[in-house]
């Protein structure tokens, strides 16, 4: 049972990251296995240290030629701002291994990049990591609105307005031979319809009720049925306002719709999306066959970030798991990320009169840090060192503002991504948590 939840949480991490949020694979240390090849060891599984960092740089000469020349490392802070360097000469003989330990003097709390490179006669070759000091003490600069719940509750009150006009439809050609499938479909916010998928298992007990798997998309993702044998679970994916099936009047090229009417903090695109959610769960409570006490949220990128933002305005949510939250800590990523922030950049430049200070304003109620503020469910957050749309200083900042219960796994190797050990500790403590024994 655990193995079959376990493969079905992997497959909802593949769907939640968007083809722009692509997993980068780390190939700085893939050589030919007679070229002159380099290896980096933290000195801590996460790369994460109390006082100075420790790194062991490796170079292995498989040649027949002695190299001369340095080994070095620059570290910079995530937006590129030199701390530190240091240099050393070398001459690594031929069919020979050689080690360099550096030891990084202590830095303030915080995360940074470091670049370890060598130049020798016949071999140059950098290898980017990151580590961390003391992240537990990073605390975000950027106070949340005075009025964020007062905004979050406005919205909500609108949501309740519309008549949810909930759909289920069969869809028995995409069934199984243990699950049937349903496209859902209701009204949310400014009466935009959205849509999804839900799967049940095929039980011969209709009295019986199922946990929930509530699967929130990607940036740009379109959420397919997600198919299981597990007899215990239900699973939802659904398809916010301008993704996938649900893109209606919002259909637009994908780098346009993060900034959609940014300019208004109560018309920004991603005030309906994150209601959708919202609308998402009255749908779960409406439904008899459905556990309404055991719903966990989870995506991953954009995904995670409408988890923490579900999670932080509706304590209808049991379960948090955001895996590599985008839009976290808004005000420190110009700078440090290239995405969003350069499409938000080039869409203030079109609109006459509007100023990035202003949409920062407004980006203010839609922080990820701020949401989390609010989550008193328990939460599981996962991040990578090396991730260009999600700086571990701003996952860090948004995570130690979490009040609940929570844990954060880190992949120091990295990027936007997070590693299977994550999903199955998430798939052992969801059943754990739901009783799904």
């Amino acid at each position: 049972m655990i193995k079959k939840v376990l493969s079905l949480l992997l497959l909802l991490a593949l769907f939640f990251i968007s083809k722009a949020d692509a997993i980068y694979l780390n190939t700085d240390t893939i050589k030919h296995s007679t070229d002159v090849s380099t290896e980096v060891v933290a000195h801590d599984k996460n790369a994460i240290f109390s006082s100075s960092a420790y790194f062991t740089f490796s170079v292995k000469n498989p040649t027949s030629n002695d190299e001369s020349g340095t080994v070095s490392y620059l570290v910079t802070t995530e937006k590129g701002d030199k701390v530190l360097d240091k240099s050393m000469n070398v001459r690594i003989a031929r069919n020979s291994n050689d080690s360099y330990d550096f030891h990084i003097p202590e830095l303030k709390p915080g995360f940074y990049k470091i670049n370890f490179m060598i130049n020798v006669s016949d071999y140059d070759d950098t290898t980017r990591r990151a580590f961390g000091i003391r992240p537990e003490e990073i605390v975000s600069e950027h106070p949340k609105p005075a009025d964020f719940d007062e905004f979050w509750q406005k919205a909500k009150d609108d949501l309740a307005k519309v008549k949810p006009e909930f759909k289920i439809t069969p869809m028995p050609k995409m069934d199984t031979k243990d699950r049937q499938v349903f496209e859902i479909q209701m009204q949310s916010l400014d009466d935009y319809t959205i849509r999804g998928w839900l799967t049940i298992p095929k039980v011969k007990n209709k009295n019986i009720k199922f946990s929930v798997l509530l699967g929130l998309p990607g940036y740009q993702v379109d959420l397919d049925p997600i198919l299981g044998s597990d007899p215990d679970l239900a699973i939802i994916t659904l398809n916010t306002r301008g993704q996938g099936t649900s893109r209606g009047p919002i259909d637009m090229r994908r780098d346009e719709f993060i900034s959609r009417r940014i300019e208004d903090k109560d018309k920004y695109v991603m005030r309906g999306v994150i209601m959708d959610c919202v609308r998402c769960i009255d749908f779960i409570y409406a439904q008899p066959n459905l556990v309404h006490d055991n719903i966990l949220a989870s995506g991953g990128s954009m995904g995670g970030y409408l988890a923490l933002a579900l999670a932080g305005i509706d304590k209808r949510v049991n379960l948090c798991s955001a895996q590599n939250p985008i839009l976290c800590d808004i005000r420190d990523l110009p700078g440090s990320v290239e995405w969003p922030m350069s499409g938000i950049k080039k869409y203030v430049a079109t609109q006459p009169g509007l100023t990035m200070e202003k949409v920062l304003d407004n980006l203010d109620y839609y922080d990820g840090k701020n949401f989390a503020s609010e989550i008193t469910c328990p939460s599981l957050i996962g991040i990578g060192l090396l991730d260009p749309f999600a700086p571990p200083n701003s996952e860090y900042a948004t995570y130690n503002v979490i009040p609940g219960h929570k844990r954060i796994m880190v992949f120091k190797d990295l990027a936007h991504e997070i590693s299977q050990k994550y999903k199955d500790l998430e798939g052992r403590w969801m059943r754990d948590t739901f009783a799904l024994f």
